[in-house]
C-alpha cells in the first residue's frame, strides 16, 4: 500500500466523506487551552476574535492570562513583544489578513528583531474563507512571514496537527507563525501521527524497487513528488492514489514547516524522483513552493510546477468552488504532475 505505514494516518484516507470534517483553527483553540495547561507561561491575546479563532477555550479557563486588546491589531504585537520580554510566552490570534496583514511593521520590528517568543495565529487563511471574499482572504501571509530573520513558519495539514504544532511552537525560543484555516476540513492524521516543526513527513510512497547507480538523474523508485502544506495535502493524497492506478509512482510530502524547512526530505524526493509537484492555498509567489524551489535551485535543480492561487486575488463563493475556481482540486493537480513528467529530464 502506497500508504507509509510510519505516518499513521486513518484508515480510511481515500474516503473523504468517511472523515471527520474539522477547520484547523479549532485544533489550535484546542492547542493553546492544552499549552496553557502545561505552562503557567503562556498568554493570550486577542484582536476581538476571540470565538472565530478558538481562543475563546483559553479565555474561559485562564481569564486573567487572556487580554481582549479590541480592533488593534498593531498593539496586539507590540504588547505582546513586551510581555515576552518579561517572560511570558504569549499567542497572538486574528484573521491572517490582518494579524500578519495589518500589522507586519510591528511584528518585524518589536517581536522579530528583538527575537521574542511571540506565536502568531493567522486564521482564515487561504481562498477557503468563502463568501467573505478577496478582501478577508489572505493568500499572501507565507510571502509576509517567510522572509523575517528569527521567523519560523508552519501550516498545519488537519486539525489533529495543528493541535500538535500549537503545542510544539511553546517549545521555540522565537516568533513562529502559525497559519490556520477557517473552513471544516478532511482530518486524516491521528493523534499519535509524528509531528516535529522543521521535520517534513512521507505521507505516501511508491513501493521500494533497485535504484540506479549514484549520480543518475532519474530512479527507478519515483516518477514525482508532490510536496503540500495545509488541508491541501489530503487534496495531494486523493491524486496520487489516481496516478498510481495510472502507473504513476508518486511520494507525497506534508512540508507543514515552511521554515525551516527540512532541506534533507526535500532534496531526497527530488533525487528519487527527477521532477517535483507543490501544491499550497496561497499566491505561488514568495509561498512555500518558493522556498522549495530556492532550495533545488541551489541543491538539485529539476523540473517543477505550482499548484496555488496564480497572481489573483480571491473571490466570494463557496471554499470548495473556490479550491476547484482557483486551480487547487485534486484534478489540477493531476494535471500538474502530467505537465512536470513531460519535462522531466531522462
Amino acid at each position: 500500500m502506497p500508504i507509509n505505514p510510519k505516518a499513521k494516518l486513518v484508515e480510511n484516507i481515500l474516503e473523504k466523506a468517511k472523515l471527520e470534517q474539522s477547520p484547523t483553527r479549532k485544533g489550535y483553540g484546542e492547542g493553546l487551552l492544552a499549552a496553557g495547561e502545561a505552562n503557567e507561561k503562556v498568554v493570550a491575546l486577542c484582536a476581538d476574535l476571540t470565538e472565530s479563532t478558538q481562543m475563546h477555550l483559553f479565555a474561559k479557563k485562564f481569564p486573567a492570562r487572556f487580554i481582549q486588546m479590541g480592533v488593534a491589531e498593531q498593539n496586539l504585537a507590540a504588547v505582546a513583544a513586551g510581555l515576552a520580554n518579561y517572560g511570558k510566552i504569549p499567542f497572538i490570534s486574528s484573521y491572517a489578513m490582518f494579524s500578519p496583514g495589518r500589522n507586519w511593521e510591528q511584528i518585524r520590528t518589536t517581536i522579530c528583531y528583538n527575537e521574542v517568543p511571540v506565536k502568531i495565529a493567522g486564521s482564515h487563511a487561504g481562498v477557503s474563507v468563502g463568501p467573505d471574499g478577496a478582501t478577508h482572504q489572505a493568500v499572501e501571509d507565507i510571502a509576509l512571514m517567510r522572509p523575517i530573520p528569527n521567523m519560523a513558519v508552519i501550516n498545519p495539514c488537519d486539525a489533529n496537527e495543528a493541535k500538535k504544532a500549537t503545542m510544539a511552537a511553546v517549545g521555540i525560543n522565537g516568533p513562529v507563525y502559525l497559519r490556520f484555516a477557517r473552513e471544516k476540513t478532511p482530518v486524516f492524521t491521528a493523534p499519535e501521527t509524528n509531528f516535529e516543526i522543521g521535520k517534513a513527513e512521507i505521507f505516501w510512497d511508491a513501493p521500494k524497487e533497485v535504484r540506479l547507480p549514484e549520480g543518475s538523474r532519474t530512479s527507478q523508485k519515483l516518477d514525482v513528488a508532490i510536496i503540500a502544506c495545509g488541508p491541501l495535502v489530503h487534496n495531494a493524497i486523493l491524486a496520487a492514489a489516481d496516478l498510481e492506478k495510472e502507473g504513476i509512482k508518486v511520494r507525497v510530502i506534508n512540508n507543514h514547516t515552511i521554515k525551516p524547512m527540512d532541506e534533507k526530505t526535500i532534496i531526497e524526493a527530488a533525487k528519487d524522483a527527477g521532477a517535483v509537484v507543490t501544491v499550497e492555498e496561497h499566491q505561488i509567489a514568495g509561498g512555500m513552493g518558493s522556498a522549495v524551489a530556492e532550495v533545488l535551485a541551489k541543491n538539485y535543480p529539476v523540473p517543477i510546477e505550482f499548484v496555488g492561487v496564480q497572481n489573483r486575488f480571491g473571490e466570494s463563493g463557496t471554499p470548495d468552488e473556490l479550491i476547484e475556481h482557483f486551480g487547487m482540486g485534486v484534478s489540477h493537480i493531476k494535471e500538474a504532475v502530467k505537465k512536470v513528467l513531460k519535462r522531466k529530464i531522462k
